[in-house]
């Protein structure tokens, strides 16, 4: 009696272990491994900030060169008390503004990531330098036009994402063919943004370099 009664108790013991394993594997099954930019881009949602800079570049290029204005008078009303929203736009009120300008002067030699440029008319004291890149810094192009405003973003990540994109459509579309080398000692003209985040250092992003032979 007592073995024939052992005998179910075991089976019943591995037909649990049986399906406590089958558990484990059909959750094992089930667990998908993502990446960590899978991860950031379901945190993001459907939002590509390469894909927006592309569709915007060229509104905002054409809001930089339809706008543009001296800049060695522009500068000169700034420091003399013109009211910076009046001649420029900016993504904040503690934010600085940014403004479309277009200036000629003679190319300086280039320290990547700037060329400098002297130019007649300016301020004393003054620095003008035009980006080239690789890198290009600021959000002047974002801001320039007033029309990309953060409450278009889920966060600020994406806002600033996108002055960065920006930025890359100038030096593919803008520098990719600039010699800045060969622009040394030449005269330039430049259309383009900048930040006025320092009143004595004006730091152009360009969306047209023009050097005359």
């Amino acid at each position: 009696m007592t073995g024939t009664q052992a005998r179910p108790r075991l089976r019943a013991w591995m037909v649990l272990t049986v399906l406590a394993v089958a558990v484990l594997v059909f959750a094992a099954m089930s667990v998908k491994v993502v990446s960590t930019e899978e991860v950031a881009a379901a945190e993001q949602g459907d939002f590509d900030p390469v894909d927006y800079a592309a569709e915007r570049y060229d509104e905002i290029a054409a809001y930089v060169e339809d706008n543009a204005v001296e800049l060695p008078g522009l500068v000169t009303q700034l420091e003399g008390g013109a009211d910076e929203a009046e001649l420029g736009n900016t993504s904040g009120a503690s934010s600085a503004f940014a403004f479309p300008v277009t200036v000629t002067g003679v190319a300086g030699a280039a320290t990547p990531p700037v060329l400098p440029v002297t130019v007649d008319g300016m301020p004393e004291g003054t620095v003008v330098q035009i980006q080239i890149g690789p890198a290009l810094n600021g959000t002047a192009l974002r801001d320039v036009s007033g029309t990309v405003s953060f409450n278009e973003f889920t966060n600020q990540l994406e806002y600033q994402q996108v002055a960065t994109e920006l930025n890359n459509r100038v030096r593919e579309e803008v520098l990719a063919d600039f010699d800045a080398a060969a622009a040394a000692g030449k005269t330039v003209t430049v259309t383009g943004a900048f930040l006025r985040v320092n009143p004595q250092l004006v730091s152009v992003v360009p969306v047209s370099i023009e050097v005359q032979q």
